[in-house]
């Protein structure tokens, strides 16, 4: 078996790097070539010769030898123990332990191809599998059945007997024909009270006046009005029941939907939270780790100011035991005290309870009770302190002065004193005083108390005599400790103790789930409290816009109101403007045409005037000229000729001259 093996041991998992390799028998001096012994030189003989001697001896011919002083230290350059070989070596000097090459290799190559064959004491081939036998039928099987209904489902209604009613009567049980096991059956109060009523209506109907009696018809009618307002009203009653009842109904049907949104919310906030609180958890990490390299890289530049390159010291390392040599930084890779638990000290005196009395037996009497007495006072002799002495002096300062207040002075006798000598009083009269209220349970009280007082003080007094005959109550222990009362008080006391430490434990256990839940609920409360004053805030700040948003809009109603009001009266004075100017332009045309017209028309007379006048004095020179000339006929037609020409000439006049010259000329 080759040395590297050796570490498989479990004994002794990890000796920490403290064993070198010592080869044993290997035909050669200490401090000699490891190839001068044979004269292979291969890759593979070098690689298990390296190995063997990186490799630490086999742990089964080593001790341990601990190191008190270190015996709990797990740092590599102050060990607990050392190994030390035996002086005896179970290997024979003559067996060569080099290694013999590849012709062992390849036998144990052809050796893992295989199963391993396993001998038996009968031959049986290695690779058959057997059949199981079969197990024994049994005569007799119970075998329970099973449906498919449960007793609920195939429950049926009771059963009711067949009845046959006697002619000419009506009894009152069949009233309850209709109702049926699970509606109305068993009876309950409701029932009793609906059986109740239909009595009641029963024995109204039988109180009726009959129909025959038209005397009574009227009270009949009235009964029947009364009646039928009851019936209306105590439906009424019974429909605003179902009312309530469905009311309720609805009322806890939206209270579980309200619990069951609060309780989806708040496994929604829990989610989010966790995913918030991880990824603000990654973000500090990372900030952590930046902050940690910017303050390494700002030491390491703090520490070479001027920039200097120096040396690797490798003895200064080795000397100076706080460096990464024997204690290295974690951030590197390297953790010195990995698998540290396997080293903890696992001891039965520890971890059972018969290992711990026994270990308190074992114990010295003076481990469990400490034999420290109080030192007296000591007597101050010889030279004296100033502070010591001013404070003597101060204290017996101080008791002259009290002293001296206490002091009473004494009264002076009087010079001319007379006694006078009073009758002797008579004694007075005996009596007993009433006790005040409550001072007998008073009395009690303190009675009551005194005796508790004097009860535990001989408890005290019994149990530090107990203390201090402790030794001699276990010795009596340890010797009646054989009978089975005792060894039953002993289960019970141990049961019980085991019992305290699971409950301390238990209780350890809740008081740390409750400080988690505790800090997780503070949590929450603080976020679920910002965010309330948040919503507060964002509430608040919305109605404060929306009254900005409302006065907003109210002025701007107003200032359109305003707008459209002076909008309208600027249209009105427009209008009236106009209207105004239009008058006056209708005025100053009117005035004008009145002028022009009033022109024309006197123009229009005088010229027609003065044509009249030429036209008439050229008709009458010419008539005088006819006349003077033409003969009778002639001037007969020469007298009808020129009415004629001055008719068409006139109307030729006319039809040329203006309208209201025309009605003028006309009117002349």
């Amino acid at each position: 078996m080759s040395v590297s093996q050796s570490s498989s041991n479990p004994l002794y998992p990890n000796t920490g790097g403290l064993l070198e390799p010592i080869p044993a028998n290997t035909g050669r001096k200490a401090g000699t070539n490891p190839g001068q012994g044979t004269r292979t030189h291969t890759p593979t003989h070098q690689a298990h010769t390296r190995d063997n001697l990186g490799s630490p001896v086999h742990l089964t011919c080593m001790f341990l030898v601990p190191e008190y002083k270190t015996m709990f230290s797990s740092l590599p350059h102050h060990p607990r123990f050392t190994l030390r070989l035996e002086a005896s070596d179970p290997v024979p000097s003559f067996i060569d332990r080099r290694w013999r090459g590849r012709v062992e290799q390849r036998k144990e190559a052809l050796q893992k191809l295989v199963d391993p064959l396993i001998p038996y004491l009968h031959q049986v081939l290695p690779n058959v599998v057997l059949a199981k036998g079969k197990p024994p039928i049994k005569l007799v099987q119970s075998v329970g059945i099973q449906t498919d209904y449960r007793d609920s489902e195939t429950q049926t209604d009771p059963y009711s007997p067949e009845y046959v009613v006697r002619p000419g009567s009506a009894p009152e049980l069949l009233t309850l024909a209709s109702l049926t096991w699970g509606r109305g059956l068993p009876a309950g109060w409701e029932e009793v009270k609906m059986i109740t009523r239909a009595r009641e209506k029963r024995a109204w109907e039988a109180a009726l006046p009959p129909l025959n009696d038209l005397s009574q018809l009227q009270k009949r009618r009235k009964m029947m009005d009364e009646m039928e307002r009851k019936e209306w009203a105590f439906r009424e009653r019974e429909i605003e029941k179902l009312q309530e009842i469905r009311l309720k109904v609805l009322q806890q049907l939206l209270k579980e939907r309200d619990a069951k949104q609060r309780e989806i919310q708040a496994t929604r906030m829990d989610n989010r939270w966790k995913l918030l609180q991880e990824e603000k958890e990654k973000k500090l990490t990372e900030i952590h780790k930046g902050h940690i390299r910017a303050i390494r890289r700002i030491t390491g530049k703090m520490k070479n100011v001027e920039g200097k390159r120096e040396r690797h010291d490798v003895i200064a390392e080795y000397a100076n035991y706080g460096s990464q040599i024997y204690a290295p930084l974690s951030r590197t890779g390297l953790f010195p005290d990995r698998d540290s638990e396997k080293y903890v000290v696992k001891s039965n005196f520890l971890n059972t309870y018969e290992g711990l009395l026994e270990l308190e037996a074992s114990l010295p009497d003076f481990v469990t009770q400490p034999r420290i007495k109080v030192p007296k006072p000591k007597v101050m002799t010889g030279y004296i302190r100033r502070t010591a002495r001013r404070e003597m002096e101060l204290t017996e300062m101080y008791q002259a002065i009290k002293m001296k207040d206490m002091v009473v002075p004494e009264k002076k006798p009087l010079r001319f004193l007379v006694k006078i000598e009073k009758p002797v009083p008579r004694p007075p009269t005996p009596g007993v005083q009433a006790p005040p209220e409550g001072e007998e349970e008073r009395e009690l009280a303190v009675i009551c108390l005194q005796k508790l007082i004097r009860g535990r003080a001989i408890q005290n007094m019994m149990f530090e005599g107990k203390e201090k005959r402790i030794e001699l109550i276990q010795e009596l222990r340890t010797t009646h400790a054989l009978q089975e009362d005792r060894q039953l008080i002993k289960k019970t006391e141990k049961q019980v103790i085991l019992a305290l430490q699971r409950q301390r434990e238990l209780e350890i256990q809740i008081i740390n789930a409750l400080k988690l839940w505790c800090g997780l609920l503070a949590d929450l409360f603080d976020y679920l409290s910002k965010e309330l004053i948040r919503l507060q805030e964002e509430r608040r700040i919305h109605a404060l816009a929306v009254l900005a948003e409302r006065d907003r809009r109210l002025r701007e109603a107003e200032e359109s109101g305003l707008r459209q009001l002076e909008e309208r009266r600027r249209r009105e004075e427009d209008e009236i403007f106009k209207q105004v100017v239009r008058v006056h332009q209708e005025t100053v045309d009117c005035y004008l045409e009145d002028i022009i017209f009033s022109n024309l028309e006197s123009t229009a007379d005088e010229q027609a005037r003065e044509e009249i006048h030429k036209v008439a004095e050229e008709i009458n020179n010419i008539a005088y000229t006819m006349e003077e000339t033409a003969s009778a006929v002639e001037c007969r037609v020469a007298g009808f000729a020129p009415h004629q020409l001055l008719a068409s000439f006139l109307r030729m006049l006319l039809w040329a001259l203006p309208f209201p010259i025309v009605f003028s000329t006309w009117a002349l």
